[in-house]
């Protein structure tokens, strides 16, 4: 088994992997490629191996079997912000990064996710929504090539989550990096990615990608037709694209 570093497209590419949790395989021979500026969403049950994909890609976990080329430094956001109490935000941004002009990017990172104002400010003061913005500045202050989402936004509200949908797509078409989204909402994966993948017992079983000859609403229901979910069980898509939302 190999892990590789890279500095070019692609952001990741992975060959044949294999994670094992003791005498269970949760990844079995998977192989994924994403293209530097392509988002990719990744849909599936609940302990299908989404998140154990997720920690190889970013170097939080070992991998059993099989190889990964990916960046450097891949970003990772995680449903919790896991944002330090006792640092201020622009600090908390700045985690990590060289000391020498830290303010100052974390201050850029911070405009861009409309928190601009708040650079000493603490995370205690903050929304759910806005601590997740914090998150996302300090993986992109990063300026990574693999940009790695679990779930996300999944603990905010309705319409919170499509606002920060929409700054996620908006930050990713100027940022360009290779993204993988964990994901449980089929709506969202529908909105944000080019590409939707479906991870069924630790490898790929299904995917799409979205092209503008097949309209959002036929994928969705091909996507949750590969989900199991019978029609009747299935809620009417979102009236508008996230990235319409005001942010």
């Amino acid at each position: 088994m190999t892990l590789s570093i890279v500095s070019s497209a692609p952001a990741v590419e992975v060959r044949g992997l294999v994670r094992r949790y003791g005498d269970r395989t949760v990844i079995r021979g998977l192989d994924l490629v994403i293209a530097r500026g392509e988002f990719v969403a990744l849909l599936g049950e609940s302990g299908c191996g989404k998140t154990t994909l997720l920690r190889a890609l970013s170097g939080l976990d070992p991998i059993d079997g099989g190889s990964i080329k990916a960046p450097r430094k891949p970003a990772v956001v995680f449903q919790e912000h896991r944002l330090l109490p006792w640092d201020s935000l622009w600090r908390n941004v700045s985690l990590g990064q060289p000391p020498q002009g830290a303010r100052e990017r974390a201050a850029l990172a911070l405009a861009e996710v409309g928190l601009g104002d708040r650079l000493d400010d603490w995370p205690r003061n903050l929304s759910g929504g806005q601590s997740q913005r914090v998150a996302l500045a300090r993986a992109l202050v990063q300026e990574p090539e693999l940009l790695l989402l679990d779930e996300p936004f999944a603990a905010l509200d309705a319409l919170t989550r499509l606002r920060m949908q929409a700054l996620v797509k908006e930050l990713v078409a100027r940022h360009r990096p290779g993204v993988l989204l964990v994901t449980h909402d089929v709506d969202e994966a529908v909105a944000l990615a080019d590409r939707v993948l479906l991870m069924r017992h630790g490898a790929i079983a299904f995917e799409r990608r979205m092209t503008g000859s097949v309209s959002p609403q036929v994928v969705r229901d091909e996507l949750l037709e590969q989900l199991g979910v019978t029609p009747s069980a299935r809620r009417p898509a979102p009236a508008s694209d996230p990235s319409q939302s005001v942010v």
